[in-house]
C-alpha cells in the first residue's frame, strides 16, 4: 500500500508537473500567435515615404503659405497704425497690397532628413519682390517716425536686396504627408515676412494719410468759397437809381420885327433896349474924327473893339 501510495503521488506529480509544461507550451504558442499577429500591424503603421524639398507640389504650398503668413502679418500691424494715428483704412487694401508682392523659391535642399513622423526640413532661397511705390512709401513713414531705414534691418537680418527685390538665402521650411496629402509648415518667425509685412503695413498707412489729408484740404476749400459767396446772396447789393441831368435849355433869342414906316425911332429904342439886356455888347467907341464933306456918302472907321 504504501508502495502505490508513493507511486501514485509520483504519478500526481508527474500529471502535475506534465499539465504545468503542456500549459506553459500553451502560453509560449500563444505568445508567439500574438507577436506574428502584432507584425502586420507595426508594418501599417511604418513612416510614410519623404517627399522631395524641390517637388513642385511643395513649392506651390510653400508660397501659398508665405502668401497667406504675410498677409496676415500686414493687416495686425497695418490696423495698428491706423489706430495710433486715428485713421480709418478701407477694407481689402491690404490684402490688394499683398497681392502685388511675387514670391519665388530657388534653390530647394535637405536640410535634415525625414523624421519618425516623415517631415523633412528642407532650406531654400526665397525672394519677394515688391513694387517701387510701396517702398518709397514705407520708407517716408519710418524717417518721419525716427525709425531705422530700410537697408540697416536687411543687414540686421542678414536678408540682400537687390532693386525691389529682397532675398533670404536661408529660408527654412518642412514638408511632409499627413492623411495622404502634402503639408507644408514655416519654420519659426522668419525675418523675410516680418520686414516685408511692415513695409506694406507702412505704404498703406502712407496711402491712407495722403488720402485724408487731401480730403481736408478740398473740403477746407470748399468752406472758403462757401463763406466768400455767402454775403453776396444774403447781403445783394443796393443799386440807387441816379436821376439823369437835365440839359440845359438854349436862351429863346428876342422876337425881332422888322421896321415899318410908321414906326418911329422909339420901337428902335425899345429893341435896342431888348438887345442890351439879352446880350449886353461892348458899346464901340467914337470915332475919333468924322470928315463933314457932305459928298462922301460913306466913311469906314478902324476900330479894334467895335461890334457888327
Amino acid at each position: 500500500m504504501s508502495k502505490w501510495h508513493k507511486v501514485a503521488g509520483i504519478g500526481i506529480v508527474c500529471g502535475l508537473a506534465l499539465a504545468g509544461c503542456d500549459r506553459s507550451e500553451k502560453e509560449d504558442t500563444a505568445d508567439t500567435a500574438e507577436m506574428t499577429e502584432q507584425e502586420p500591424v507595426a508594418t501599417e503603421s511604418a513612416v510614410a515615404p519623404a517627399i522631395n524639398c524641390d517637388d513642385p507640389m511643395v513649392q506651390d504650398r510653400l508660397k501659398s503659405a508665405l502668401k497667406n503668413t504675410l498677409n496676415q502679418q500686414a493687416q495686425a500691424l497695418a490696423a495698428n497704425y491706423a489706430n495710433d494715428a486715428e485713421i480709418s483704412l478701407e477694407s481689402g487694401v491690404v490684402t490688394e497690397k499683398i497681392n502685388g508682392v511675387v514670391i519665388d523659391v530657388q534653390n530647394a535642399a535637405i536640410l535634415q532628413k525625414a523624421n519618425d513622423n516623415g517631415m523633412t526640413t528642407c532650406q531654400a532661397s526665397v525672394s519677394m519682390t515688391l513694387p517701387s511705390e510701396d517702398l518709397y512709401q514705407a520708407s517716408q513713414v519710418q524717417a518721419a517716425n525716427n525709425q531705422p531705414s530700410l537697408q540697416s534691418r536687411l543687414a540686421q537680418d542678414n536678408i540682400r536686396i537687390n532693386n525691389n527685390m529682397l532675398v533670404d538665402d536661408a529660408f527654412t521650411y518642412v514638408v511632409g504627408t499627413q492623411g495622404g496629402q502634402v503639408r507644408t509648415r514655416i519654420a519659426g518667425q522668419p525675418a523675410l515676412i516680418t520686414v516685408v509685412s511692415d513695409v506694406m503695413a507702412g505704404s498703406v498707412l502712407k496711402s491712407a494719410m495722403d488720402e485724408e489729408r487731401a480730403e481736408r484740404r478740398a473740403a477746407a476749400q470748399s468752406s472758403n468759397n462757401n463763406t466768400q459767396a455767402a454775403p453776396a446772396r444774403q447781403q445783394p447789393r443796393t443799386i440807387t437809381p441816379v436821376e439823369p441831368i437835365r440839359p440845359t435849355e438854349p436862351a429863346t433869342p428876342p422876337t425881332i420885327n422888322k421896321p415899318t414906316s410908321n414906326q418911329n425911332s422909339s420901337t428902335e429904342n425899345n429893341q435896342a433896349a431888348a438887345t442890351t439886356e439879352t446880350k449886353k455888347p461892348v458899346t464901340p467907341a467914337t470915332p475919333k474924327s468924322v470928315p463933314k464933306d457932305e459928298t462922301i456918302d460913306m466913311v469906314i472907321i478902324e476900330d479894334d473893339s467895335a461890334t457888327y
